[in-house]
Order: structure tokens, then C-alpha cells, then sequence
């Protein structure tokens, strides 16, 4: 059985009004533990939307979601329990602190749970290390940390609620390089650690295909395709046409190969490339030498 399963799901803004607008159409896909998904598509394709669909923030308008089997709606009175399973980071979470210190503000989550005094504050110990905030820093209002640390102690108010699922939207929107490698490979080593499971919203597919097992293309509210890192970027040129970046390393390879080369088109990464361009200059002095 899967962890997650999207059945037919559709949403329509607006419905009955002259701003009626269908944001996601007919979306199915089953989501297993321990998976790390990328969903990457343009603004306005439906991502937002289908995201806060996945943890009863938007009711479907059609379709069902399924929490480890189960109808998140088969009892609207019970959608906040779905909320603690299902965690989601919002895009620019800084905005979202409020209280007095960092520490209260991560602890906000665990405490609306019920949890004991003595988890909270191991819940936000264990949350504050993951994103690598300072012991310091937890004593200290969110409006005196930096840019980087505030979206950092957002991130770990929901980890601290020790989600099944993780879903973070645009994480790295508006950090510099540095800061955006630093966030993308702390959510990695959490999602390793916890074994959970991870869905990332990006507009960058170098991001994605860095540390996604699998990805989810969004194209006009529809789903145009879901698929192992791997196999979607066999798919590279379809990507483009419908106006995403793939990898820079990836045109590429589909540029060798339209010269005659007889070289892969589903690398995402340098180091792949470089082997297997070496591979093939052996396999070209190999046959050299045998003439």
C-alpha cells in the first residue's frame, strides 16, 4: 500500500464566477515511503495548488487523496491530524514567525499536538540540529536572525512536529547560491536520516536533480510527467518544448549525441558525463588500436 495515493484529483478556483479557473486537472500518482519527490513546472502550473491538496488545505473539487489508505476527508473533523502527518513549508516561512524567541516559535507545532513539556523541548533540540541553528540562537527573537536563519528556524517549526511527509515549496526562493546549496543538502540529510518522505517544489531542475529519487513534471494544471529522476531526463528535449530548463550538462548530451556520438541523453549530473564520455574515447582508441 502506498504512504500517499492521489486519485483523478482536480481543483477549480472561482466556481460559478467569472474568475473560474481549473488549477490542477485529473492528477493520479502513488508516493511511497522513504521517497524523495521533486515537482518542478512553471509559475501558474498548478504546483501550489496541488501541493495543499496533499494535507487538507484545499478540499478537491474532484478526486480523493489517501493517507496511508485512507480518505483524508472521510471526516472533515479530523483534517487538523492530517495537518501534523503532513507537514508543509511555505514559500518565504520566515514570514510566518511570530513568537517571543526562536525556541517557542519551533515549539508552536509540537505543543498544538499535545505533546508533553519534555518532548517539546527535544523535539525542538533535535529540529534546531537539523537545520544547524545554534543552541545561541534559540533564546533569541526570529526578527534578529539573518535571512537565512529565518527560513532555517521556520523549517524546523515543522520538522519538529516529526511529520510522515515533508512538503517544502520553492525552500530556496531568493538565497544566494551558497545559502540555497547549504538549505537543499541540510533537507537531504534530514530526509536520509528520518527516512521519511520528502516532496520539493522547485523552479530549478538542477536543484531537483540533485537529490530527487523521482520527479513530477506540472504543465497548464495537468500532470505531464512522473517518472525516476533517471528516466525523466531521458525525456529532455519533450521537458524543453514545453518550456522548462533542463541541466546545462544535459543539453549537452543531447547536442553529442544529434552529432553522431554514441552517448547517453539521461545524465543530469557532471561526474556521470564525464564517465561516460571517457568511456566512449576508450571504446574509440580501443578500436583505433585493433585496426
Amino acid at each position: 500500500m502506498s504512504l500517499l495515493e492521489v486519485k483523478n484529483l482536480s481543483f477549480t478556483y472561482g466556481i460559478g464566477t467569472a474568475f473560474e479557473k481549473q488549477a490542477v486537472k485529473d492528477v493520479s500518482l502513488n508516493i511511497e515511503q522513504g521517497e524523495f519527490i521533486g515537482i518542478i513546472g512553471h509559475t501558474g502550473s498548478g504546483k501550489s495548488t496541488f501541493i495543499q491538496t496533499l494535507n487538507g488545505l484545499i478540499k478537491p473539487t474532484s478526486g480523493t487523496v489517501l493517507l496511508d489508505g485512507k480518505d483524508i476527508w472521510s471526516d472533515p473533523k479530523k483534517i487538523r491530524r492530517v495537518r501534523f502527518k503532513v507537514g508543509m513549508v511555505f514559500q518565504y516561512p520566515e514570514y510566518q514567525l511570530f513568537e517571543e524567541t526562536v525556541e517557542k516559535d519551533i515549539a508552536f507545532g509540537p505543543k498544538n499536538m499535545g505533546l508533553k513539556e519534555n518532548e517539546i523541548k527535544e523535539r525542538v533540540k533535535i529540529a534546531a540540529r537539523f537545520v544547524d541553528l545554534k543552541p545561541e540562537l534559540l533564546k533569541k527573537s526570529p526578527f534578529e536572525l539573518s535571512g537565512g536563519e529565518k527560513r532555517r528556524a521556520a523549517i524546523a517549526g515543522v520538522i519538529a512536529m516529526d511529520p510522515d511527509i515533508l512538503i517544502l515549496d520553492e525552500p530556496t526562493a531568493g538565497l544566494d547560491p551558497r545559502g540555497r546549496d547549504v538549505l537543499l543538502s541540510q533537507i537531504y540529510a534530514y530526509h536520509k536520516s528520518k527516512n521519511n518522505t520528502v516532496l520539493l517544489v522547485s523552479h530549478s531542475m538542477e536543484d531537483i536533480s540533485r537529490i530527487a529519487d523521482k520527479i513530477l513534471v506540472m504543465n497548464k494544471g495537468s500532470m505531464f510527467a512522473f517518472d525516476e529522476t533517471k528516466k525523466i531526463f531521458s525525456k529532455g528535449e519533450e521537458i524543453e518544448k514545453i518550456g522548462l530548463q533542463i541541466p546545462q550538462i544535459t543539453k549537452i548530451m543531447i547536442g553529442l549525441s544529434k552529432k553522431g556520438y554514441n552517448l547517453p541523453t539521461d545524465i543530469y549530473s557532471v561526474e556521470r558525463a564525464v564517465f561516460e564520455i571517457m568511456k566512449l574515447r576508450g571504446k574509440k582508441l580501443e578500436e583505433k588500436a585493433s585496426i
